[in-house]
C-alpha cells in the first residue's frame, strides 16, 4: 500500500510481524496489500494472514501486518556469490526468473505495479519451494500512480528516474499518468543479470557506457562467463535479459510474454552449493555409508534404525531413505515435519562424525523427493 514504511519483526513460530506507524499522509493503509494477497493467496507472493492495530499506553497507533516467515534473501545470496567471486547456477537462476515473472504476472494482470522490485524483496520459501515477492511500500494502480519516487537505486527503470527527477524538481511531465508495469521488468532484468554474473551493477548501470549500449555490457557479460556455463540456455538467458531492458520501455513486453521464453524449458539440475543455501524440509546427507554396508541386509537395517534415531533428536521425523542403488546410491534422505527441525538438524549435523566419517549436510528439494526423483547435483 503506498506510503508505508515500517520494520519487521520475525518469530520462530513461522510468522513475521510487520510494523507500521499511522502517518496523516497515510490515505489507505494497507489496503492494496489486503487486495493482492487475502483473495487470492498466490503462491510466489507473500502469504498475509492478518491485520490488527497496535495502541500503546501513550496513544500511538500502530497497523501491524502478519505475514509467513521466510528464508534467505537473494540479496543474500548476491552476498556469498561475490565472495566466491562467480555468479549462481542456471538452476537457481532459472528457478527465480520464474517465479518472479509468475508473480508478476498475476500482479500486473490485475493491475498493479510493484515499484520496488530489489533482491532484498524477493525470499526463498522452504516450505514451498519457491522465491516469493514481498513489500508492497510503493505498490500502486497502473494509470493512477500516487507515489511520486519509486523503485531503489540501482534496479531504477530510466522512465522512472526521469520521472522522480522531475518529482523532485517540483514538476510533472505534460500528460503523465505515471510509470507502467514495465519498470518491473526492468528491475528482474538487473536482478537476473546480477544472479548470473556474481557482480553488483549499481555503478554500471550509472555510467554513460550503459546508457549509450546496455545490449553491449550484456553481451560482454555473457561472453566473460560463457567458459563455465552450457552455450544454449546462457544466449537463451541473455536474451531474456535484453529483453526486459529495454531504454524504451514499450520494447519490454510482459511478464507473461517473458515466461514462454525457450530458457525456460531447459532442465537443469542444482549445484550442490543450491542445496545447501536454500532450505528444505528434506535433508540429504552425504559421506555416510559404504557400499558395504548397502548389500548386508541386517547392515543396513541396523544403519536405518540408527539414522532414525539419531536424526529424530533434532524434529519429527516423516520418512527416512537410504537408496540402494543409483541415484542417490549411500545418501540419507530426512523429511522432517517442516523446514525448520531441517534447518535444525542440518546446523546441528554439519561436522559430525558418524562412523569416523565427517557428515556433509545439504537441504533436497521435497518435491523432487515426493516423486521419488534422486538426481545427482552438479559439483
Amino acid at each position: 500500500a503506498s506510503g508505508l514504511s515500517g520494520h519487521c519483526v520475525k518469530k520462530q513460530c513461522g510468522l513475521a510481524g510487520l510494523l507500521f506507524k499511522q502517518s496523516p499522509q497515510l490515505r489507505h493503509p494497507i489496503k492494496s496489500v489486503l487486495m493482492l494477497t487475502v483473495p487470492f493467496l498466490y503462491v510466489s507472493i507473500v502469504t498475509l494472514y492478518g491485520v490488527f492495530t497496535n495502541h500503546s499506553h501513550v496513544g500511538v497507533a500502530t497497523r501491524c501486518l502478519l505475514l509467513e516467515l521466510l528464508d534467505v534473501s537473494v540479496s543474500e545470496l548476491l552476498v556469498r556469490a561475490s565472495t566466491q567471486g562467480q555468479g549462481h547456477s542456471m538452476w537457481l537462476v532459472q528457478h527465480c526468473a520464474r517465479d518472479i515473472l509468475e508473480a508478476l504476472a498475476f500482479l500486473h494482470r490485475e493491475g498493479y505495479v510493484h515499484a520496488d522490485l530489489k533482491p532484498r524483496n524477493v525470499l526463498w520459501s522452504a516450505d514451498d519451494e519457491c522465491f516469493k515477492l514481498i513489500d508492497f511500500g510503493l505498490t500502486f494502480k497502473e494509470g493512477n500512480q500516487d507515489v511520486k519516487y519509486i523503485q531503489t537505486d540501482g534496479y531504477r527503470a530510466p522512465e522512472a528516474e526521469r520521472q522522480n527527477s522531475l518529482a523532485q524538481a517540483g514538476l510533472e511531465a505534460e500528460g503523465n499518468s505515471g510509470c507502467s508495469a514495465t519498470v518491473d521488468l526492468w528491475s528482474l532484468g538487473i536482478i537476473l543479470l546480477e544472479m548470473y554474473s556474481g557482480i553488483k551493477l549499481k555503478d554500471t548501470v550509472r555510467s554513460p557506457e550503459w546508457k549509450d549500449n546496455s545490449a553491449a555490457i550484456v553481451d560482454h557479460i555473457f561472453a566473460s562467463n560463457s567458459v563455465v556455463c552450457p552455450a544454449i540456455p546462457v544466449y537463451h538467458l541473455r536474451d531474456l535479459i535484453k529483453s526486459m531492458l529495454h531504454n524504451d520501455h514499450k520494447h519490454r513486453g510482459t511478464a507473461e510474454t517473458a515466461l514462454l521464453s525457450p530458457f525456460f524449458s531447459v532442465p537443469f539440475a542444482p549445484h550442490i552449493e543450491d542445496l545447501v543455501l536454500l532450505p528444505s524440509p528434506v535433508l540429504r546427507l552425504l559421506n555416510l555409508i559404504d557400499d558395504s554396508h548397502l548389500h548386508n541386509e541386517e547392515e543396513y537395517e541396523d544403519i536405518l534404525e540408527d539414522m532414525k534415531e539419531e536424526c529424530q533428536k533434532y524434529g519429527s521425523v516423516v520418512s527416512l531413505l537410504i537408496p540402494k542403488e543409483n541415484p542417490g546410491k549411500g545418501q540419507v534422505f530426512v523429511e522432517y515435519a517442516n523446514a525448520g527441525d531441517s534447518k535444525e538438524a542440518q546446523r546441528l549435523l554439519t561436522g559430525r562424525t558418524f562412523d569416523r566419517k565427517f557428515v556433509v549436510a545439504t537441504f533436497y528439494p521435497l518435491s523432487a523427493y515426493k516423486r521419488g526423483y534422486l538426481y545427482q547435483t552438479v559439483q
